[in-house]
Parts: C-alpha cells; sequence; structure tokens
C-alpha cells in the first residue's frame, strides 16, 4: 500500500489493526501479500541479536571479579527483565487486537519492566567493576531485551497469519 501524507480512515485504520484486515481477507489471498509476514532476514536477525545479547551477558559474568552473589543477582535479573519485556509486548499486541488485557496485569508488566532496568542501573552504579564493564553490561541487556520482544513478536506474527492460510 503506498503511503501518502493524509490517509484516508479505511487506511488509518488498516495500520492500527492489522488483525481485522486479516480477518475479512478473502479465502484466496495470501497474508503475504500484506507484507505482514516477517521476512525471513528479520526473524533470523533477532534471533541472532537474542543470542549474542544473552551469550555476551554471560560470558562477561562469567569472566567478572565479582563475588558469586553479585554474578546471581545480574544473571537474575536479565531473567527478570526478559520475562518483563515479552510480557508488555504481549498485553501491547493483545490490546491492539482487541483481546482483553486487565488494567492490572498491564501496570504490572510495566512496572516489572521498569523495575529491572532501575536494578540494573543501581546494580551497575553500585558495582565495584570499571566503566567499560558497566557499559558492556548494559549494552548487552537492551540488546537482549530488545531482541527478546523482536522475537516474541515475530513468533505470534508467524503463528496468527499461518492460522489464516
Amino acid at each position: 500500500m503506498k503511503q501518502d501524507v493524509f490517509m484516508t480512515e479505511e487506511q488509518n485504520e488498516d495500520i492500527i489493526v492489522p488483525s481485522k484486515k486479516i480477518k475479512e481477507m478473502k479465502p484466496k489471498e495470501k497474508w503475504n501479500d500484506l507484507g505482514l509476514k516477517p521476512t525471513a532476514t528479520f526473524v533470523g536477525v533477532a534471533w541472532i541479536c537474542l543470542g549474542v545479547g544473552l551469550i555476551s551477558y554471560c560470558i562477561g559474568l562469567w569472566n567478572s571479579t565479582m563475588l558469586l552473589s553479585e554474578k546471581g543477582f545480574y544473571y537474575t535479573l536479565i531473567l527478570f527483565g526478559l520475562f518483563s519485556v515479552i510480557s508488555v509486548q504481549k498485553c501491547v499486541r493483545n490490546r491492539v487486537e482487541g483481546i482483553e488485557v486487565t488494567d492490572i496485569y498491564y501496570g504490572i508488566s510495566w512496572f516489572t519492566t521498569i523495575c529491572s532496568v532501575v536494578l540494573l542501573l543501581i546494580g551497575l552504579r553500585n558495582a565495584d567493576i570499571s566503566l567499560s564493564e558497566k557499559g558492556f553490561f548494559g549494552m548487552c541487556y537492551i540488546l537482549a531485551n530488545f531482541a527478546a520482544v523482536a522475537v516474541q513478536k515475530n513468533t505470534r506474527d508467524t503463528k496468527l497469519l499461518s492460522k489464516m492460510d
């Protein structure tokens, strides 16, 4: 679909709620014709980024001179962060698709995501490691969390759209 500066109400609705358009498709149409299928490149890059972020983070923890309890804190923190961002992504996507999500779960998802980032910042601020190590852990953490959202989105798009075939 060619995007103009000014879009009609129908075009705007198609962008906001693509699942509605998918449901209204004729049987002979393919969902890939709408440009909604994640490309193999995007799926592959998302998985690679998730792997690189997590593996780098874990290797950094393994090689750091921190106490074992600190290493456990940072390992638990990345797992907590990954769960939190995936939960936020699912809540936002469910709301966009018209699937009911309770306000309390939506709020808790955002709260835990923010808490995981704040805990990482506090931990790194007080850690007795070099500034470059702090930056390394921060970047790996953000990369892994962003990639987890992308992987979840790709998985959900593929599953939703394969039901339409």
